[in-house]
């Protein structure tokens, strides 16, 4: 008889202990220990990357191919992935239900079915469901081959007898293996059915996609060792009641994080949005308080987006600070550096702030737009649209440079800006176009320069 072995794994955190306990150790979650039983397996388990015996070789002495990328027919994609394809890797795609990860997916692959052999794995749908979608989108469907099974053990059988180019898992919570007896989307049957599809993708060479589930706190579903088996971890985001998606890169070992791919969904499927700046940027008839265009800098790109800030007399004893596409800690930080700084008071102020198109902003270059979008709703006083305004603040009340200063400027000149507040350290050298650019070293130059519009 097969040897079995017990374990209980942690279903927030992925720790394994020999016996139950009412607290994991590892994260200090309550009930979260579930039983596991490992049986001894004919093939063997996951052991890493490494084809024949090892052995310790100079770094001099390693020979690389030459790393060609695979386009993937969509260029915002490509931007994220740092490139393209690369043959080998292996990219997990986590977003909500219904943000598009599986239509991404689709429209990718029947664009690659016409050069080379590609399979498309589904445990969550069958395959009437997924030829309806791809006829849906008008897409090529008659080279993309199918699959619609759960058991990674058949999957990679069949996959080393097809030996496509590139593979999709979708999704790897539905995956299970024969080692464990536990159900599938559980810790350890997700740890065990990456490993297995990772190894296979390392030593054939074969691009893989693996479509992860997320948390209702957003973070992927599972545990945390699936995004270190990975090489590329992207997220997919977006409004449900928004047309537009975007793509971030959170890691990615062929390419520059925090990279974005934005896209339009249609009813031909998700469409490419070549200038991102334009569609987060609201143009009104009459200049609105409360509202300022911030340059921030995403990846390799410059990108405009709309910041608001609604600033109200509180009735509570504690104020509310809310923040849509920023961070909240950071906001009432900010406030305080406003109130020692500039003398101006909020603490008896409700502070609402939202970045417009459902961007999240994470740089610290939106501390100075953000304050004057704060200070253009206590005011009551209306900043002029031609105006672009980045920078971040310090606890000092100075204003400190951010990176890519040139080519935010350069980005808003184009797009008919012609005033600017940056930091100094970021003041063009020269005359930028028709554009006036104000350098502030503090945070009461800035106020000084609201004043006078």
């Amino acid at each position: 008889m097969a040897k079995t072995k017990v374990t209980h794994s942690c279903q927030s955190c992925g720790a394994q202990f020999p016996k139950w306990s009412g607290q994991c150790t590892g994260c200090g979650e309550w009930n979260t220990l579930v039983e596991e039983i490992t049986k001894a397996a004919s093939h063997p388990r996951y052991q890493g990357y490494s084809v024949g015996d090892p052995e310790i070789t100079q770094m001099i002495e390693v020979t690389l191919d030459e790393d060609t990328r695979l386009g993937s027919g969509l260029e915002e994609l490509d931007r994220v992935l740092g490139g393209g394809l690369v043959m080998g890797s292996v990219v997990l795609i986590g977003g909500d239900p219904g943000i598009g990860k599986s239509t991404l997916l689709i429209q990718t692959l029947c664009y690659l079915s016409q050069q080379l052999k590609v399979l498309y794995v589904t445990g969550e749908e069958s395959l009437q469901q997924v030829t309806l979608r791809a006829r849906r989108l008008g897409l090529p469907e008659d080279k993309l081959l199918l699959l619609a099974d759960t058991q990674v053990e058949r999957i990679l059988k069949l996959a080393q007898q097809e030996k496509p180019r590139v593979l999709v898992v979708d999704s790897i919570q539905t995956m299970h293996t024969d080692l464990l007896q536990s159900a599938p989307g559980a810790v350890g049957q997700v740890r065990e059915s990456a490993a297995q599809l990772v190894k296979f993708a390392k030593q054939t060479g074969t691009a893989l996609f693996l479509v992860g589930h997320v948390t209702k706190e957003g973070t992927l579903a599972g545990p945390r060792v699936l995004e270190h088996m990975v090489d590329t971890v992207l997220y997919f985001e977006g409004e449900q009641d928004s047309r537009h998606r975007v793509i971030r890169a959170v890691k990615n070992r062929f390419g520059a994080v925090n990279e974005l791919g934005i896209f339009a969904m249609t009813e031909k499927g998700l469409r490419e949005v070549s200038n991102p700046s334009a569609i987060f940027l609201s143009r009104y008839e009459n200049p609105v308080s409360g509202s300022v265009i911030m340059s921030t800098k995403e990846g390799s790109r410059p990108l405009l987006v709309e910041v608001q800030a609604l600033v109200d007399q509180s009735h509570m004893a504690n104020p509310r600070r809310v923040c849509v596409g920023l961070e909240s800690q950071r906001l009432a930080m900010l406030l305080a550096v406003l109130h020692r700084h500039a003398g101006i008071v909020t603490y008896d102020q409700d502070v609402f702030v939202n970045v417009v198109g459902g961007v999240r902003i994470t740089e610290t270059g939106s501390d100075l737009a953000l304050l004057l979008a704060v200070l253009s709703s206590l005011r009551n006083r209306p900043l002029p649209q031609d105006l672009i305004v980045f920078g971040e603040l310090g606890l000092a009340g100075e204003i400190r440079p951010v990176q890519g200063g040139q080519e935010r400027l350069r980005e808003a000149a184009k797009h008919g800006f012609k005033n600017a507040i940056v930091p100094s350290a970021n003041a063009p050298k020269g005359k930028l176009g028709d554009m006036q650019v104000l350098a502030a070293q503090s945070l009461q130059e800035a106020v000084d320069y609201f004043k006078s519009f």
